[in-house]
């Protein structure tokens, strides 16, 4: 049966003192948009602003995922983003954050996105997350008042990998930031492909680890078991 996923991506297009530009990593959109096209699910778009969303890494346009997202449907789909408070999110079943440089600059400082957040994840609604994107988990409790990623096992771009990426452009280190709200990390090698699942909670490393996220939060929709250590 088809499913209903809702990609919240960035309106950002500069970071930082230095003024970096920036936007949603092409293949952290791509990579999942791919993995639930193939199998029939409806991917709409929505943005906090509904303004037109930006994409960064397009030199990455030659893979084949990259370039039919481009070329196609997705880029065409994504450029009519819809505002964020104007979706009605009870009406999906799974929700993914992409990542990029880019939800750091908006994401992270967004009431809203994490009350929407927050209610769907209690709904039970597949919550997926990949690199950066993470940072839209930030900050969002739960109805008890408590931090949605106390005691949950995730993954984000470490801060080995930021290190040697956009040290002097982000304006905090989000494993750091993840982890103290009492979220339980695990990392890959630096740039290498790593997701983890936690309940109806999936996140993903980096670039290299967005289809697999896409991949797990299908497994979940189908309500297939999972294995829920972190893999790789």
């Amino acid at each position: 049966m088809s499913k209903k996923v809702l990609f919240i991506v960035s309106n950002t297009d500069i970071i930082g003192p230095n003024k970096r530009r920036t936007g949603s990593f092409l293949s952290e959109v791509a990579h999942p948009y791919a993995i639930f096209a193939q199998k029939g699910h409806q991917v709409d778009f929505a943005s906090l602003t509904g303004e037109t969303p930006r994409l960064d890494a397009l030199n990455l346009a030659d893979d084949p995922d990259n370039l039919s997202f481009l070329v196609g449907k997705g880029w065409a789909d994504m450029q009519k983003a819809r505002k964020l408070k104007e979706v009605d999110v009870n009406g999906y079943d799974a929700i993914f954050i992409p990542g990029g440089l880019a939800p750091l600059a908006d994401f992270a400082y967004a009431p809203y996105l994490k009350e929407i957040i927050g209610r769907a994840f209690e709904r039970g609604t597949v919550i997926g997350a990949v690199c950066h994107g993470t940072v839209a988990l930030l900050d969002v409790r739960l109805s008890d008042g408590s931090f949605m990623l106390q005691g949950k096992h995730i993954t984000t771009f470490s801060n080995e990998e930021e290190r040697g990426y956009a040290i002097n452009d982000v304006p905090f280190l989000l494993e750091s930031a993840l982890t103290d709200q009492g979220a339980l990390f695990s990392a890959n090698k630096a740039w290498e492909a790593h997701s983890v699942v936690d309940g109806n909670l999936v996140t993903g490393q980096n670039p290299a680890s967005a289809k697999g996220v896409g991949e797990k939060m299908i497994m979940l929709m189908e309500n297939k078991i999972i294995n829920q250590e972190p893999s790789r």
